[in-house]
């Protein structure tokens, strides 16, 4: 990507079980707030750009960020981070949005600007009738040409109240949350080389105009005759280990970030930390609810994708559930057929240069 209020009436009831290469082991109870303190916006965050398209709320904790014709607006940690568990509770602007783009990520682009590391939850607006749609990404190391994004609809109306989104990312791992309930994850294999996340990134939010690409692949642009676009941000989590930017190093805080199951009520054990290899493995009933929602609201898989990978990059686990899902929606990205064109004057389908935007 690169790119730069009332509490949510939400419980989700969700254990995480977190190890950290900094050698902290975390019981993370992702609720409305994930389970962990929320951190003040002063105290966490400063404002990116936009000016006064960036309001605090009284509470201190909430946010909104606003786009117009005159600019987008964001914020971004204070902190960088050596691995954690972030969130936030996102209401996403309602009606006429296509072309807007509101995202919720992780990246190190301003201090290494040709091998920068990235995890992103992109957030997609839409033509009036159509839903906003969300798209994971992940780059290592620069790895921006390999692109390594998800699209998925959603089981709710983002716009009609707060939900919570989450990244965990460990020295292995990087799962996405919506609500509680994994939609992604991101294993470390030795075949991706530095493709994965490696450095200390900041924690980044914003909202900004993406017509060239956001919608149908840049058919529908932002239309500011329905401005202001407002995206409500609330109950930010930042938990990870901090790292001073000039030593490069972990602050002495990683010792005291541990937060025991005895400090916050556990609804379930969903995932496991094998702590002798250093793996977070997630639970037989969270894997079947992250299976449940990919088979039913994934539109769109790099890994699936023919029409850039005539084989799956090596990193890729193919489910044949998702793989006949995907197939069946579009038989051409996804199942390597060809485009049938009526008469000879036809025009020839044209591989894409960037990932199908739907």
């Amino acid at each position: 990507m690169s790119r730069a209020t009332p509490i949510p009436n939400i419980f989700v009831a969700a254990g995480v079980l977190l190890l950290l290469s900094c050698s902290v082991i975390l019981f993370v109870v992702v609720e409305a707030s994930d389970g962990f303190p929320v951190v003040p916006f002063e105290e966490g965050y400063t404002q990116l750009f936009g000016d006064g398209n960036l309001v605090i709320h009284r509470d201190g904790n909430s946010v909104h960020l606003t786009l117009d014709e005159h600019s987008g607006s964001g914020f971004v940690s204070h902190d960088l981070y050596l691995h954690g568990f972030f969130g936030a509770s996102i209401k996403l602007p309602a009606d006429y949005t296509a072309g807007v783009v509101v995202a919720f990520y992780m990246s190190n682009g301003d201090r290494y600007e040709k091998n920068h590391d990235e995890i992103d939850f992109e957030f997609l607006g839409n033509i009036r009738g159509k839903d906003w749609r969300i798209q994971t990404n992940t780059y290592g190391n620069g790895s921006t040409g390999a692109g390594r994004e998800e699209r998925y609809g959603l089981w709710f109306d983002p716009t009609e109240d707060f939900h919570r989104y989450s990244i965990l990312w460990t020295e292995s791992h990087i799962i996405f949350y919506v609500d509680g309930v994994p939609v992604r994850e991101v294993n470390r294999r030795e075949e991706m080389g530095g493709d994965f996340p490696s450095k200390p990134m900041s924690v980044y939010v914003t909202i900004w105009d993406g017509s060239d690409w956001a919608t149908s692949g840049g058919k529908y642009r932002v239309n500011y005759k329905y401005a202001p676009f407002v995206a409500e941000f609330s109950n930010l989590v930042l938990h990870g280990c901090t790292v001073d930017p000039m030593e490069q190093q972990l602050s002495m805080n990683c010792g005291d970030i541990d937060v025991s199951s005895k400090s916050m009520p556990a609804a379930a054990e969903l995932v496991e930390a094998d702590i002798d290899n250093h793996n977070i493995i997630i639970s037989p009933r969270q894997r079947t609810q992250m299976e449940s929602f990919r088979k039913k609201h994934m539109t769109y898989s790099y890994c699936y994708d023919r029409t850039r990978y005539k084989v799956p990059p090596p990193e890729c686990s193919i489910s044949p559930g998702e793989e006949y899902h995907l197939r069946k929606s579009d038989p051409v990205t996804f199942g390597g057929n060809k485009r049938r064109h009526a008469g000879r004057g036809g025009r020839r389908h044209r591989s894409r240069t960037r990932s199908p935007t739907y």
